[in-house]
């Protein structure tokens, strides 16, 4: 297995409905937070941290999502892209892009399945198409952690995680450290192993506040574990749930560990207007031309309602 990641999967398949009308003729990946695409986003984070081969699982009326990474393209004055940064130009940072499809919405571990060519023998990042990952200037970003913490550990899979609300734990993946978070770093930053994890609980029945949060590193053979999971049938929602085939690799005796986002990191999930409309105001003010005055049309609707 090569030691050095440099692959990732990014599942864009969903059908975006909580965020209609929007996503009647676009999807909900190409959905604009500041002057990009979310999706974009996602990939930059990926090509930041060493990335250069990136499979994105698409689905039925995604087109425009291959269409904005074909570099090869000509704009609308029948020119070649001006290459610039904010344009997206992968091509010169040698970002190899390949699409495959989902064609009917079976759940995440049936489109990470998909990646199996792709994959090959080596060990891959997934990040979800329409959440980005916000790290601080100047500190280890979160991906490098969690492939960091994949490699030293010898994983069998490495999830990052946060903490939510216990009102909120219906709504995602759940973990449960096998001897308890230990301490962070210095820094801030804390890795632990699994004994457990567990799709959507209740309150009653979460074994954590942690929360898995849109990335993952696996080794392969997630690919048997899909495999076994498919031959039951369908988990949470009538779904093949990534969260199943994870606790069939514990069941086997894999290792899997976590990574918990750090301080001043943020997770934006674009998946309905209420977050995408966060997402689109915190990340506009970080724009180094127009925060500025953003900042303060913002702050002059808020002294005069």
């Amino acid at each position: 297995m090569n030691r050095r990641i440099h692959k990732v999967v990014i599942p864009a398949a969903g059908l975006g409905k909580r965020l209609r009308p929007a996503t009647h003729s676009q999807p909900k990946e190409m959905l604009p937070v500041g002057r990009k695409p979310t999706i974009q986003y996602v990939v930059e984070e990926a090509v930041d941290n060493g990335i250069r081969s990136v499979l994105i699982v698409t689905g039925r009326d995604k087109r425009a999502i291959e269409d904005h990474f074909d570099r090869d393209s000509e704009n609308g004055n029948g020119e070649k892209s001006s290459g610039t940064e904010d344009d997206g130009d992968f091509e010169e940072k040698g970002v190899s892009f390949f699409f495959v499809r989902q064609s009917q919405p079976r759940g995440l571990a049936d489109a990470v399945s998909r990646a199996e060519e792709f994959a090959s023998d080596d060990a891959f990042v997934v990040a979800l198409g329409d959440t980005i990952l916000y790290s601080p200037p100047g500190e280890r970003p979160l991906l490098q952690r969690l492939i960091d913490t994949h490699l030293e550990h010898k994983a069998a899979v490495t999830v990052a995680v946060e903490t939510v609300g216990r009102e909120d734990v219906h709504k995602y993946g759940i973990v449960a450290p096998r001897d308890g978070v230990g301490e962070s770093n210095p820094a801030g930053f804390a890795a632990f192993e699994l004994s457990s994890l567990v799709e959507k609980p209740s309150p009653a029945e979460a074994p954590s506040q942690l929360a898995i949060a849109s990335r993952y590193v696996f080794n392969p053979d997630i690919f048997d574990a899909i495999r076994a999971i498919k031959e039951q049938p369908p988990g949470k929602g009538g779904e093949f749930q990534l969260t199943d085939a994870i606790r069939w690799l514990l069941q086997q005796g894999r290792s899997v560990w976590a990574v918990q986002l750090g301080p001043g990191e943020v997770r934006y999930d674009i998946g309905n207007f209420g977050t995408y409309f966060k997402a689109f105001v915190e990340l506009s003010l970080k724009d180094r031309e127009f925060s500025e005055d953003l900042r303060e049309h913002i702050s002059g609707l808020l002294r005069f309602p």
